[in-house]
């Protein structure tokens, strides 16, 4: 069995990893383990907590929201991902395989998969179909949920807040992206599928 770090940004990510993740994970002879950073995301801290934890691992990779990323700049999500294994490679050069490291950015943020099927948000309180009505109308402005920007006042979890007062981010969007599964999120998230790829091939 292979095993797997993964440094998420806080408790919602690593409940997703917990209850979805890992059990999908688990079928493909890969043993996931979610470890909080607990906010605060920056490539320093990122790129420190994967090199603490890749001697105790076999591959190290992270779920962290773009959107959180307090020293982003301009840089992009793939620019983001290069400077992590960089700053990896600063901590562990030059006894280190870099292949075993796999920086992941969630484009824009966690709560952008949940709009992979916004029926799943029929469980959340208060929702109806006239709610279901507005989140797919959402849904429909972007080529896929991944895509949902990222504006202070219209980031994914910003928008289902509007629609729905009584989301909460801890309970809810875990439970939503299990009812969603998968299947349907690595179909309607392109760069969130080419990650789970690669995880899959790890015990290969």
């Amino acid at each position: 069995m292979v095993r797997l770090a993964v440094v998420v940004e806080g408790e919602t990510e690593g409940d997703f990893v917990d209850q979805v993740l890992a059990p999908y994970l688990l079928e493909c002879g890969v043993y996931a383990k979610p470890t909080s950073l607990g906010g605060r995301i920056s490539v320093v801290r990122l790129a420190g907590r994967i090199a603490e934890l890749f001697q105790n691992f076999d591959f190290v990779t992270s779920l962290v929201d773009f959107y959180g990323f307090r020293d982003r700049g301009t840089r992009t999500v793939d620019q983001l991902e290069r400077d992590i294994v960089q700053g990896v490679d600063g901590r562990l050069r030059p006894n280190w395989d870099s292949r075993r490291v796999i920086p992941y950015v969630q484009l824009h943020e966690f709560e952008g998969l949940l709009f992979s099927q916004v029926s799943g948000f029929l469980n959340v309180p208060g929702a109806d179909q006239a709610a279901i009505r507005q989140l797919e109308s959402i849904r429909g402005q972007f080529p896929s949920p991944e895509e949902i920007n990222d504006d202070p006042n219209t980031a994914p979890s910003r928008r289902i807040l509007q629609v729905l007062p009584d989301y909460v981010k801890r309970v809810d969007g875990p439970q939503i992206a299990q009812a969603i599964g998968i299947a349907t999120i690595r179909r309607e998230s392109p760069r969130f599928n080419c990650w789970l790829t690669r995880l899959e091939s790890l015990a290969t």
